[in-house]
């Protein structure tokens, strides 16, 4: 073991103050500290990812003392309630995987975190924690001995400005500044210009050469060396090792031709080289970003939320059009999609889409609530204490809870390719080394120089993740909202279609409501208008926008009943609304029409008849989509309308009625145990289940706020006649990525063929690796946009 270096950070030890321990040398009493903390908490495979991983920990005596404070504790906390704290910290250490696998496992070094996690991107890591068992300051004190300092700026948390990483730009820039130069002083050589002063300073410009190749050499090509060597470590050889090694030769060969005065080399091709692969990187990067960005700040979620005017009149607007001071409406089962305070006199908050724990916790007027949790029972009002966070309901969608595990083909062949790709091509490399070393010393060296560079499964790697971003990005520009790129494959699977009735299939806006029953006076109405104001279920909805305005009173008691009615007291009137069984009235099967049936104080009154209006284009839809795949309608209501169904759909559609929400589960898994691909279109109210079992669950969305983080997308209204455009650009998605794989293979082959036999000079191979990257990402976007054009 060398014991100039700090076994921890892996700095300089002074001799003099070299600490030794367990037969390591440490530079300070801090790394020691460090080693002593890991050992003990049995943590120290965290140096067998990287050597000499750590930082050196500062004193920070007194530093945090401030987090004792609650006031501002609560202003960093992403959220909190009861025993359950989430924070995010912004951690500048965080550099390799060393630091991944310590900071996920903080909660072996203090059982009060229950978990972390690292976004290695953005530097930070989200600690969900127990308060009664730890408290923040001793989670930052914890984080700061073992090197792990985070940086907390109180005035600009919420709205950090992260540095901008520009060193990409200055390598760019050195290695163009040394490559253009090189250029200029090789013109001589290059014409065999024979010109005496030529001859006499020939020396001195090789010499000039060589100094003006160092900065790219060691500069610009680091990351390289860097990437190649910690893929050796870990015994798994990435592209950057026959890359680094190209280069390596190059110097090495070059500078051996200079010193025996053979030649001026091959720099202008190294720097070359490195310019144009750097290059190559850039626009992959920028390529990236501008994906993600879109994904970030473009792909909002079409949520409807109510919002309460001054005038106390009530109107829909989208998540993101939420301000700060703004009233909201929050119904029974809605999402609170930003933090806020209750103004409402009590209500139950369920957090589970946050935690994981689905327990109802209680809150009280000038409480404050959090995004992400759903309200229960009665109808809320909240002031809104910020607008909405985008990235943290992408979060809260994207939460492993509601991850459905299934084989990527495409990652599969990528994977395998990527994994034997790079041994193959050294073998290649070196035999044909090997072959040429006896003919033409030049030539053997060009020929494996080429071979290293030319070679490319970037552009291989680069055609799932920019075919599928550009074809999210394509739909979420249609209105349809998808978590995740995986969810375009499973699309494309996707042999069996099942539709929910009532607010998927039929429209909330245009439904004709008859009343047959007792005549209902001014008063009795106020009653039904306030206890129908708590439900979100799409006929309370339209039974609510269909009876005119009235009074608000005070409704007490609220309960719905999934999928079979709603219980209310309001202005000490007990309230019943629902279908016949729930109101034990008769059966409703004498009459096949969908009902919502009404009891006031105990008094059965009547019933409004609902004459349901199917969405525009269902007919054309249904059609279009019976060629290729198998047909269903759930419904949780009676079979009146199945005559009317099966003369507008199909006849190869099954229609099933009377299924109670388990019932619509039990459905899928029994399509799924026969074989099918499933895809679920629902409204997520009463199918929550059924679409977090479905292969895919799609969720529309319709002026109402039920979103369901099970759903893997989320589709709205207005779009509803496209989905068979959305499953055939799935399709042509997957047919791109396979396109582009072979369009990829061909150029590696070509590439190598000429590489082999001494046709392809280094330089040129610089220029066609990146020019490869380029053609491959402008063929996927170019085919993606095609298609969905088409």
């Amino acid at each position: 073991m060398n014991t100039q270096n700090c076994f921890h950070c892996g700095n300089n030890i002074v001799k003099a103050e070299e600490i030794l321990f367990e037969e390591k040398s440490f530079c300070c009493t801090g790394c020691k500290t460090v080693y002593e903390i890991f050992s003990l908490n049995d943590l120290t495979c965290y140096y067998d990812f990287e050597n000499a991983p750590g930082a050196t920990p500062q004193d920070i005596k007194g530093k945090y003392d401030f987090l004792d404070n609650d006031d501002i504790v609560e202003k960093l906390l992403d959220f909190n309630e009861e025993t359950t704290q989430i924070v995010s910290l912004y951690i500048p250490h965080i550099h390799c995987s060393s630091c991944i696998w310590i900071l996920e496992n903080l909660n072996k070094l203090n059982n009060g975190v229950t978990v972390s996690q690292v976004n290695f991107h953005e530097k930070k890591v989200r600690v969900t924690f127990n308060s009664e068992n730890v408290s923040l300051k001793e989670i930052v004190v914890l984080l700061s001995a073992i090197g792990y300092e985070p940086y907390i700026s109180l005035e600009n948390f919420e709205n950090m400005k992260k540095e901008v990483d520009r060193s990409l730009y200055y390598k760019i820039g050195v290695a163009f500044f040394s490559f253009g130069n090189i250029m200029l002083l090789s013109f001589p050589e290059y014409f065999e210009v024979g010109e005496f002063w030529i001859e006499q300073y020939k020396g001195f410009f090789r010499w000039l050469i060589f100094a003006l190749a160092l900065p790219p050499f060691f500069y610009s090509a680091w990351g390289y060396y860097v990437s190649a060597w910690k893929s050796i470590k870990s015994k798994m050889l990435n592209i950057d090792i026959p890359i680094a090694l190209g280069i390596v030769v190059m110097f090495v060969r070059s500078t051996v031709d200079i010193a025996m005065g053979y030649g001026q080399g091959f720099f202008d091709s190294m720097c070359g080289l490195i310019f144009f692969m750097l290059l190559g990187k850039m626009f992959q990067q920028k390529t990236y970003n501008f994906l993600s960005f879109e994904r970030d700040y473009k792909s909002y979620f079409p949520i409807a939320v109510t919002k309460i005017l001054n005038d106390k009149s009530e109107v829909a607007i989208q998540v993101y059009d939420i301000q700060k001071g703004d009233r909201l409406l929050i119904r029974n089962q809605e999402l609170i999609p930003v933090d806020g305070i209750l103004i409402s006199e009590k209500t139950a908050i369920d957090y589970s889409f946050v935690t994981g724990e689905a327990v109802a916790i209680d809150k009280k007027s000038g409480d404050k609530i959090y995004a992400g949790g759903k309200q229960i029972g009665n109808v809320i009002e909240m002031e809104v204490l910020h607008s909405v966070s985008q990235s943290y309901l992408t979060q809260l969608w994207s939460n492993d809870v509601f991850q459905k595990h299934f084989d990527r083909k495409y990652k599969t062949i990528t994977d395998t390719i990527s994994r034997y790709f790079t041994p193959a091509l050294l073998l290649l490399a070196f035999a044909s080394f090997g072959f040429w070393i006896f003919r033409d010393v030049t030539t053997a060296f060009n020929v494996f120089t080429a071979i290293l560079i030319v070679a490319c499964p970037c552009a291989l790697a680069l055609t799932a993740p920019f075919t599928l971003g550009n074809v999210l990005r394509i739909m979420g520009y249609r209105k349809f909202y998808l978590k995740n790129a995986t969810v375009i494959e499973q699309l494309a699977k996707v042999d069996t279609v099942v539709f929910d009735k009532t607010g998927t299939i039929t429209t909330n806006k245009k439904t004709s409501i008859i009343y047959e029953g007792i005549p209902l006076n001014e008063e009795e109405l106020k009653l039904l208008k306030n206890a129908l104001r708590s439900s979100n279920h799409p006929l309370s909805r339209r039974l609510y926008d269909f009876i005119p305005n009235q009074e608000k009173l005070e409704t007490t008691h609220f309960e719905e009943v999934i999928g079979k009615g709603v219980f209310a007291t309001v202005d000490g009137h007990t309230i019943k609304l629902g279908s016949s069984q729930f109101l034990q009235h008769m059966s409703e099967n004498t009459h096949k029409k969908t009902k919502v049936h009404v009891e006031i104080d105990g008094v059965y009154k009547g019933s409004y008849v609902f004459n349901n209006q199917y969405r525009e284009g269902l007919e054309q839809l249904f059609d279009k989509l019976s060629k290729r795949y198998n047909l269903v309608v759930l419904s949780g209501d009676n079979d009146g309308e199945r005559k009317i169904l099966e003369k507008m759909l199909p006849t190869n559609t099954t229609l099933v009625f009377n299924q109670k929400p388990e019932q619509k589960l039990q459905f899928i898994e029994k399509l799924q145990k026969e074989g099918r691909n499933v895809m679920m279109v629902g409204d997520g109210l009463n199918d929550a289940g059924a679409l977090a079992q479905a292969n895919v669950g799609i969720s529309i969305s319709e002026n109402v706020n039920v979103f369901s983080p099970a759903c893997d997308g989320i589709l709205d209204a207005t779009q509803f006649s496209k989905i068979s455009y959305f499953l055939r650009l799935s399709k042509k998605a997957m047919l791109t990525i396979y396109m582009s794989f072979g369009l990829s293979l061909l150029y590696n082959v070509v590439g190598l063929s000429f590489a082999v036999t001494g046709n392809l000079s280094p330089l040129v191979a610089a220029i066609i690796m990146p020019l490869s990257t380029v053609t491959i990402v402008s063929f996927v976007t170019i085919m993606s946009n095609y298609f969905a054009r088409k």
